[in-house]
């Protein structure tokens, strides 16, 4: 059952090159992701005690290194990465994850681009 705690991350920025264009692969651009990972926060809050909840300094610097590491062409792909790799975390019931693409090649004016999935530990 997920649980109804939560702690969310938003905004972490960082420079890859993901994307289906050349000019994306070539140039990189900047991605921002969000995360809210669901876990039971009771037993950290009444302990005072890190090891029974989840290091979002550390969430942060796994997400940092999927934006920044090997380039995937959807930004679907980098969400599912994030989500699969923070689920093997102890305790975490649920991630819901946001990759934004401010500067995706679109011949529009628009402000953002974005993808947003939910997945629980049993998916």
């Amino acid at each position: 059952m997920s649980s109804k705690d939560f702690i969310s991350l938003k905004g972490i920025r960082g420079f890859g090159y993901h994307g289906v264009l050349a000019e994306e692969t070539a140039n990189g651009q900047e991605f921002i992701v969000d995360v809210k990972l669901h876990l039971e926060l009771q037993k950290a809050g009444s302990n005072d005690d890190l090891e029974q909840t989840i290091d979002y300094g550390q969430v942060a610097i796994l997400i940092l290194k999927h934006i920044e590491g090997p380039a995937v062409k959807l930004i679907e792909t980098l969400a599912e990465n994030i989500a699969k790799e923070l689920l093997g975390n102890k305790g975490l019931d649920k991630v819901v994850v946001t990759v934004h693409k401010p500067n995706a090649p679109i011949k529009a004016v628009f402000s953002d681009v974005s993808v947003t999935i939910s997945r629980k530990q049993d998916d």
